[in-house]
Order: C-alpha cells, then structure tokens, then sequence
C-alpha cells in the first residue's frame, strides 16, 4: 500500500471510495498525516500535534462501527485547541490556563460516534481573540500557500492543516470572524452555521452569546457531511436551539452593497480587482441583483470591540488574568482588559442591545430569502507587517465579518479567483439563520459557475431497506431532504436477498422467473440532491428502476444480480420489515 500516492489535500468523499477499494486503510492514512505533520512543523499548526499512541484508541475503535452506516469511518479531523478532546489538555493558547477534560464536547462526541478520528489540538489566537493567527505563544500559524502571509485567526491552526492535507476537515470557533478569514486566507471552505445549530458545550468561551464551531474543509459537499453528523439540540448546552438546515436551493436574489468597498494592506489593489472579478461572476449566474443599504453594519460591528460587548470576554477571562499577571500575549491582554473599562456599565450594554436588535431586524428584512455577499477580508498582511503593528491590521481584518454573529446571521467563506499568484481571494455569503440551505445552495451556484431553478424538482424514490422508517438510515433519507410519500409494492417478479455484510442489508434484484411482490416505500428526494445521495451507496447496490405494482416505473435501490449467489433469498417473506420482525 502506497499512501504517497494521496492527493496532497485530502477529501471525506475521496478518503471514503479508497477505503471502499481497499486502496487505502485508516490506519496507513494516519501514518502519512503523523509525517506530513512532522515535515510542516515550521508552520506552527499543531498544539498537540498527531501521534499514534493518542489516536491509535480511535482507530481501534472503528473495529466495532459499520463503515456503510456511520457517516465519518476513518475521516481524520483536526480540532482547535478551545475545544474539549477527554484525555488530551486544553490549553486555548495559554500554556497557564491548560486543563486536561474529563469529556469531549458535544460536537467531537458526535464526530467520534459517526467514526471521525481526532488527530490533535490545532494553534490559534490565544483565547480565541485575533484574526491574524500571529497571537499565539506556540508560534505564529504560517500561511499555507505563502510562509511570509498570516495565515488569519483565531482558527488558524486549524485552517492550515487542512490547507496542508494534515486533515480532510477540521473545526474552528467563530465569534468575529474566526471560521471564515482563515478559511478566505488559505483557500478553504470556511462554514458558520446559525448561532446555537451547533452544540458549544465543552468549547472554551470566548463571547459566550456569540460563539459558533465552524468547520473548514475543501467542499461545500464535505462541510455538509460534517454538518449533517454535528448539528442538533443539546439540551446540556444552554446556547443550543434547533435550526433545521433544509435542503440546498438558490436565493430570490442576491444583495451587494450600495457603499463604496475599502481595501487595504500591502495586497490592496489585487483585493480589490479580486472583489470585481468576483462580482462578474456572481452576475453570470443571472439571478437578480440588488444593492442595499449596509451602512449599519459596521456600526454593529463596533459593538464587539469597541463597545460594552468586550466586557463579555473579560467576564470569561479576567479573573485568570487577574490572578496570572504577565502570562498572557501582551496584545491579547490588551485587548481583553479593554472589557473592564469603567464606562462600560449596565445601562450602557443595555443601550447597545437595543440598539443592535434595531440592525438584527433590519438585516433579516432585507435578507428574506436572499443572501448578501462580501469580501470576506479587504485585504492581508505579511506576518511582520502585523508584528508592527498588531492592533490595525487585525482590526481591519474583521471590517466584512465582525457584524455577522451580533445580528444572528448564518455565513460561508468561499474561495474565488485568487488575487495574484499564490494570495487567496475569499467571499462571504450571508443570510438570516432559517436561510442555511440558500448560502449552501448559492455556493454551489458560484463554484460550479451554473445555475438552477430556485424551485427545485424532485424525484420519486423507491426505498426497499434500512432506508426506511424505523431503520438506521433513515435519517440519510431526511438529511438529504427526502420527505416519505407512501408504501408502496413492487411487480411480482422482484428477488428480495440479505445480504452477507455487518449489519446485514436487503438486495432488490428484478428476476424473470420465480418472483414475488416485494414491499417498499415511495419518498420524494430534491433531485439536485439525488447524484450526491446515490454517490454514498456501496456496491453491490446501486440507484436503478424499480417498476411498481401498478406498473409505474420510479428511480429505486436495487442490486447487482450477481449478489444473489451468496445472499439468502428472503423474497417468500414479502419485504425487508417483515424479514427483520
């Protein structure tokens, strides 16, 4: 087995066809990504980097699941070093602050069930407040495609592995923009769900009422697998609520500025010829374009650091730093002791809150059914330019991104054409946070360069196994916006087998002779939806044509005939529910 054969990025959908294969076992891919990380360690990406004595129980642990039913068998993730892993310390980027959980969050808990393995702790931004990734006392996160450029933050760790095939996805923590500038700066899916879709128990707080787990990945379709595995209620977590991502469809119209864009750094002239490129192509897709009013967005902006919602972080944090004078990066510091200026009382929270919810209201009238887009950043910075001057130029970074949670939008970073030779060029989507599928479906738009009809078609399922109601895989049904119809028969002369697999799974097979009338189920599936869902089903079953009892032909699961030879036939006994009953 040659695993220098792997693409230097790595992709969940990929990863999952070799191990079908055989080309590729969990165990050999850690094995590379332990090298690849030990090669990389200028980058300063890890904390506590991949090793094989901590990931070696995860790998074991796959023994016991079933690589057909759980979603993430085998796919290594990495996760930032705010986040909860049981066993292994969390330090958030103070080496004084460092404890060892007795528990993972919820959202690794998740992970791990569906067969994901954690490979280590990634860098960032010490407590998660920076969007330049140069505030770290573990080194400075270099850029993955260019040493000398910041590599953003506070996810920037977590940015970088994936950038640098160390990770086929990995997590990072949003609060100003943390999941999308890194994800802008290295070419990278950067995906913020609505506040509270995902679980933040067992995440180090940074703005408790604001915080979001992002995911970083090199697919809309691989963030999606993550998000299908992570998102639900906790009902542990005091933040959780239920947001229900529909599927994928395109906006009524998609909104830009009226304002004028302001660029910066050394990169600003290619930043900005990048956003005109990128507003070119958005027009291609021949939906309508509409200009607001965004002039209210950077005065919600201000809020966060520049107004009495830092004193969040220090309510969080201060009495640490209270208690560990001179431990902590002198600018984070800084930063976070701004959060306990006096004039920053009650009333005037009060005031801000108030205020913002004015802008929260405004934004989601003018985003029904629509998605803003903007640069995700204006412009980046070498690595030294920010040492220098370590204030502006992280605050810039976060001009088109720090209204975002404050205002309880759902985002993504996508990339678009680079600004210049290796310098990245990301955009950002925003929508009201009911309107998950219209960023997701908008992405798919932009990347592609095609567009579909905002009403979708869909198509009508025949579904004869643990696709079922009741059974395992039912959720992959609803996951992919599958709603049921009815029950439903097939003709009679249909085979029915079980097949020799772990757990055992029904094989439909259309025989001439010898047949019988098989029950099924009818469930209508989003037909932009159908090519993805038929992608994740293992041979010998495939999506073929099933004609029903009234002679109606429908796309359904059907086998190879081939299986028949070493399956039992369980065809006398009229249908999967009746075999397992």
């Amino acid at each position: 087995m040659k695993t220098m054969n792997l693409p230097k990025t790595l992709s969940i959908l990929d990863l999952r066809e070799k191990y079908r294969s055989g080309e590729l076992t969990p165990e050999a891919l850690v094995s590379e990504i332990i090298s690849r990380a030990e090669a990389d360690r200028v980058y300063n990406i890890w904390i506590t980097p991949p090793a094989q004595e901590s990931i070696q129980p995860f790998l074991d642990g796959l023994k016991e699941k079933d690589p057909e039913t759980s979603p993430l068998w085998g796919i290594p993730f990495a996760l930032k070093d705010n986040i909860d892993l049981a066993g292994i310390p969390t330090t958030a980027g103070c080496p004084e602050y460092t404890y060892h959980p007795d528990e993972d969050a919820t959202i690794i808990h998740r992970l791990i069930e569906a067969g994901a393995i954690p490979l280590g702790k990634t860098n960032l931004d010490q407590f998660a407040t920076g969007l330049v990734g140069t505030r770290s006392p573990y080194g400075e996160a270099k850029n993955a495609l260019n040493p000398d450029l910041i590599s953003g933050g506070s996810s920037s760790g977590s940015a970088v592995a994936v950038a640098r095939g160390q990770a086929a996805f990995s997590l990072g923590t949003d609060t100003a923009g943390s999941g999308r500038v890194p994800a802008g700066l290295n070419r990278l899916i950067g995906y913020k769900p609505s506040l509270g879709a995902w679980p933040v128990k067992g995440v180090v707080p940074a703005c408790a009422s604001l915080d979001c787990v992002t995911v970083f990945a090199h697919s809309i379709e691989d963030a999606m697998l993550v998000d299908e595995v992570v998102r639900g209620f906790d009902e542990s977590d005091p933040w959780s609520r239920s947001v229900k991502r529909r599927t994928s469809a395109l906006p009524e119209k998609i909104c830009l500025l009226k304002e004028p864009l302001s660029f910066y750094g050394p990169f600003a002239e290619q930043y900005e010829k990048a956003w005109e490129t990128a507003v070119t192509e958005v027009k291609k897709l021949g939906l309508p374009v509409e200009y607001i009013d965004g002039s209210y967005l950077s005065e919600a902006a201000a809020v966060l650091y520049d107004g009495p919602w830092v004193a969040e972080r220090w309510a969080a944090l201060g009495e640490f730093i209270t208690a560990h004078e001179q431990t902590v990066f002198p600018v984070t510091e800084t930063v976070l002791r701004s959060g306990a200026k006096p004039e920053y009382t009650a009333a005037s929270l009060f005031k801000a809150m108030h205020k913002l919810q004015s802008f929260k209201q405004k934004a989601h009238q003018q985003l029904k059914n629509a998605v803003l887009i903007m640069p995700t950043a204006g412009g980046t910075w070498t690595r030294e330019e920010v040492r220098e001057n370590p204030i502006e130029s992280n605050s810039k970074m976060g001009l088109y991104t720090n209204h975002c949670n404050l205002l309880d939008l759902c985002a993504v970073n996508i990339p678009a054409k680079d600004a210049g030779s290796e310098l990245p060029f990301g955009i950002t989507l925003f929508s009201g946070p009911e309107n998950e599928h219209l960023i997701t479906g908008l992405s798919k738009a932009f990347l592609t360069g095609k567009s579909q009809p905002a009403n979708e078609t869909s198509v009508l399922l025949a579904v004869c196994g643990l696709h079922m109601r009741g059974f395992a895989l039912e959720k992959q049904m609803k996951e992919h916006g599958a709603s049921f119809v009815r029950e439903a028969r097939t003709a009679p002369f249909y085979k029915l087998v079980s097949l020799d697999t772990v757990p055992r799974k029904p094989g439909l097979i259309r025989s001439g002779v010898d047949g019988a009338s098989i029950e099924l189920e009818l469930w209508n599936m989003p037909l932009s939806e159908l090519g993805y869902f038929s992608s994740l089903i293992p041979a010998p079953l495939g999506i073929g044509k099933v004609e029903l009892e009234d002679g109606t032909v429908v796309p359904g699961f059907i086998c190879e005939g081939v299986a028949a030879e070493t399956a039992d036939d369980i065809s006398h006994l009229g249908g999967w529910r009746n075999y397992k009953q």
